[in-house]
């Protein structure tokens, strides 16, 4: 065979144009970016391999696509960005990947010779460290061979293991430099031994013999489709639970014996210390979850997660599976009568859900009833991305979710600016089914271009837009300090013009029945609809 003709059957093409080739037979549907001069070569091959782009405007907003895009499908995204300061506005997105175990490979061009030439464009001292301090891992791939190693390493740790955002960066001269094909893909490599909890027979038997067996459930089994799995565990053992907020939609609003997404209360701990077994399974029980350092344990503790790391933490649980969270409750159930009477007073779980949604409701006054009113009538396959702002953690705790899964937060590394992107991304990847976007007026900000990109892709995305007109979360904050309140409250603009400036439809409900009927409307549109909520929508 020619030259000529292995260029021509694709035998031979640029590196970046066959990474991209790659990437779409391993599955590869969209790849979320910025072009740039660095990274040209990374889009020779992006059309002609059949993968829809989606342009972002900010790299931070291409990141966060990429994360919303991975919730949504329970696999991977995938983003493109350009050299030096290109990959540093990623490094926001892939922390909070790296914080909520979303799985997101990034791919960065990066510069030829550093250590004997200064001053060339997007130079910095070491691209591939500062990837590592967010990443799994961030390396660079200075030969074709290399760059398939490490595309099918990311994607197979994304399969095996707790999914961790990976970076890997290639030079600008060998993206462009003529390369073989990447290999075909083989099939999925099975980790043995890990995701497999073996005979739970013995403890099935403990279980059973709990006075008040009480389970955790948290994100590492909050998906869709893990409900029923879940929901029989905890009813043939006779046991409560309670959901952390990753973990919500796993248990039915009216189960008696569930607790909700109240783990939070400083109550809760009570509850737990009630308990002689408490099981958490797939949770890091994090500061996030908590608002406190201690669970509260006083019986015997179990943890069951696929990390190590979470085994052997500062909770220091007295039995350890390492298993994975579904592949453990299945195996347990085969070992639990079909039915158990319930070992725990549903009236005094009742109870207790009712005093942690007034104070809920009486820390930030007035967004309980709006959350109320959406919940009504939000369809039941909906998927809500939410910012860091107060209506998101009132609606967190109170917001009786339908479906696990279906809510995604930007937990532990606390990014404000997550919601729009993420939830164009996950828009994307949820074609012709609903999907919300929660924000406050003062985060909207740190993304809101990226309106732009929704615009563009003609998305029917309600954005539900709390504006209380400051950053009240940290006035009160202050004022519970003893601080006089400084620095929280900027000019907003008119957020209703501005999102009709970049071509979205925008509305300004003065009831709650205009809110519904506005959210309902939104879902039915040919663009996005910025719906304006503020506290007098409750005002009395």
């Amino acid at each position: 065979m020619t030259s000529t003709t292995a260029e021509q059957d694709g035998a031979v093409r640029p590196l970046g144009a066959q990474i991209s080739h790659m990437l779409k037979q391993r599955g590869v549907d969209t790849i979320f970016g910025i072009p740039g001069v660095h990274n040209v070569e990374m889009y020779r091959g992006i059309e002609e391999a059949g993968i829809q782009h989606v342009l972002a405007r900010h790299e931070q907003g291409a990141g966060f696509m990429a994360d919303g895009y991975a919730r949504a499908t329970g696999g991977f995204g995938v983003c493109y960005v350009i050299t030096g300061p290109g990959l540093l506005n990623t490094l926001t997105p892939l922390g909070q990947a790296y914080s909520d175990s979303v799985a997101v490979l990034a791919i960065s061009s990066c510069l030829d010779e550093t250590a004997a030439r200064r001053g060339q464009l997007h130079q910095m001292l070491d691209q591939e460290a500062a990837a590592d301090t967010v990443c799994d891992w961030s390396h660079e791939a200075k030969s074709p061979e290399a760059a398939y190693t490490l595309v099918d390493r990311a994607l197979t740790e994304f399969a095996a293991q707790r999914k961790r955002p990976k970076h890997m960066q290639v030079p600008i001269a060998r993206l462009g430099a003529m390369a073989p094909q990447a290999p075909v893909a083989v099939g999925a490599k099975q980790t043995a031994g890990r995701r497999t909890p073996g005979d739970l027979s013995s403890f099935a038997a403990t279980v059973l013999a709990a006075q008040k067996p009480l389970f955790i459930f948290g994100g590492g089994v909050g998906r869709h489709g893990n409900e029923e799995t879940v929901r029989a565990a905890m009813h043939r053992c006779g046991a409560a639970a309670f959901t952390t907020y990753a973990g919500g939609g796993l248990l039915e609003a009216d189960d008696p014996m569930s607790f909700g997404c109240y783990l939070g209360r400083p109550e809760s701990e009570r509850f737990i210390a009630e308990s002689d077994l408490v099981i958490a399974i797939g949770t890091e029980l994090s500061e996030c979850d908590l608002w406190r350092n201690e669970l509260g344990h006083t019986g015997t503790f179990v943890r069951v997660d696929i990390d190590p790391e979470v085994l052997s933490d500062e909770h220091r649980a007295d039995i350890v599976f390492h298993a994975d969270g579904i592949a453990f409750l299945g195996e347990l159930l085969s070992h639990f009568p079909d039915e158990t009477p319930a070992k725990w007073d549903a009236d005094q779980i009742s109870a207790a859900k009712a005093r942690f949604k007034a104070e809920t409701d009486a820390e930030r006054p007035g967004i309980v009833e709006i959350c109320d009113a959406l919940a009504s009538v939000m369809p039941e396959d909906a998927m809500v991305y939410s910012d860091m702002t107060q209506f998101a953690y009132v609606a967190k705790e109170v917001w009786n979710m339908p479906r696990a899964g279906h809510w995604h937060h930007p937990s532990g590394f606390g990014t404000l600016g997550y919601a729009l992107p993420a939830s164009i991304g996950g828009a994307v990847a949820r074609a012709g089914l609903p999907t919300v976007c929660i924000a406050g007026d003062y985060g909207f900000q740190y993304t809101i271009q990226e309106f732009g990109t929704a615009v563009e892709l003609g998305l029917p995305l309600p954005i539900l837009l709390w504006d209380n007109g400051k950053l009240k979360e940290i006035e009160d904050s202050m004022v519970a300090s003893q601080i006089a309140p400084n620095a929280v409250i900027a000019q907003n603009p008119d957020f209703c013009k501005l999102a009709e400036a970049y071509g979205a439809h925008a509305k300004a409900p003065k009831t709650l029945d205009e809110l519904q009927a506005a959210l309902l409307e939104a879902f039915k549109a040919d663009r996005p609809t910025l719906i304006h909520m503020t506290p007098e929508l409750t005002a009395k």
